[in-house]
């Protein structure tokens, strides 16, 4: 059994769509209230890292050049990636915890839309806007968090930017609902757990995916020569949501409050899981739940800077 378990945040965007008094979310929403609102985000923050969260992604989900260029200024890229890590900061600050107990990671998220199986840009194109990313932040975060990736042309370019940056990477990707041994884009996860196997990421993880799909995608994940993990989704699914679009459109489960959420990874941490979180609808009582649950099982919450993380002992 692993004694130390990477334990990540929640979901970001859909605790501002509780706590915000903006009206309908737009596709740069969760950056507009940054602007109009950042007390929020910092609040948010906080509140993960008080439930015992020990990485906090920055509020950087839909900070991309492309997304900017089509929605708003692309110049701002490099003030709201500056804003996002200094309102984490603050959010420590708030929390009254170590800085150094508490890793700050930034996203390398889709770069046009979530659950895009076909990108409208070339592999040049998102492997220089990833290594743009990197770049900008490399200097201040203690690593990158790919997350939601749906295709492996997504994946391929995140690891070249990363490979030419030598960037600490978790490489998360999302599957099907309906089955979690594949992508959105239908490819095979076993693809790329073989893509990834010669790589220096430091965990191959399935995330913004129903806790059922996941199931289905650790046996996949344990195959492989990294460490792994996963953090679900709350939704019942994601099949309403369209480019352009912002989650509120979708509905949350009613069966997956924190101690049904925590049972989920109970099971996936007997499975030789060593990073867990959240993703959206997952909140701050959720991974409060897991904190509580990591240390029942006689195990260490930690960060991904702090420790080495060891691949699992399960045998396959």
């Amino acid at each position: 059994m692993q004694s130390d378990i990477t334990l990540l945040d929640g979901g970001m965007g859909q605790e501002l769509i509780m706590r915000s008094s903006a009206e309908r979310p737009h596709p740069l929403w969760s950056m507009q209230v940054m602007i109009d609102e950042p007390h929020l985000v910092a609040e948010v923050h906080r509140d993960f890292c008080l439930a015992g969260a020990k990485v906090l992604c920055l509020n950087t989900y839909s900070c991309t050049r492309h997304r900017l260029t089509k929605y708003a200024d692309s110049a701002r890229l490099e003030e709201f990636l500056k804003l996002a890590y200094e309102l984490a900061c603050q959010g420590i600050a708030a929390a009254q915890v170590d800085r150094r107990d508490i890793d700050v990671v930034a996203s390398l998220p889709p770069l046009t839309a979530s659950y895009v199986v076909k990108s409208p840009l070339t592999q040049e194109q998102m492997m220089a806007e990833y290594r743009e990313l990197i770049e900008l932040q490399e200097n201040h975060v203690d690593g990158f968090i790919a997350e939601t990736l749906a295709s492996l042309d997504e994946v391929d370019a995140v690891l070249d930017a990363a490979d030419q940056t030598g960037a600490k990477l978790l490489l998360g990707v999302t599957v099907l609902d309906s089955d979690g041994s594949r992508l959105r884009s239908g490819e095979s996860l076993k693809t790329v757990v073989d893509r990834v196997d010669q790589s220096n990421i430091e965990a191959m993880l399935v995330n913004c995916s129903i806790p059922e799909a996941i199931e289905q995608a650790l046996p996949i994940l344990a195959a492989g020569s990294h460490p792994f993990g996963a953090y679900c989704n709350g939704f019942t699914s994601i099949e309403a949501l369209k480019p352009g679009m912002t989650v509120d459109v979708l509905e949350a489960r009613k069966d997956l409050g924190p101690i049904e959420h925590a049972g989920w990874v109970s099971r996936w941490l007997d499975a030789g899981a060593s990073v867990v979180g959240g993703c959206c609808e997952v909140g701050p009582e959720h991974i409060a739940t897991l904190h509580a649950l990591i240390e029942e099982r006689g195990q260490r919450a930690m960060g991904i800077g702090q420790h080495q993380i060891q691949p699992t002992t399960t045998t396959h």
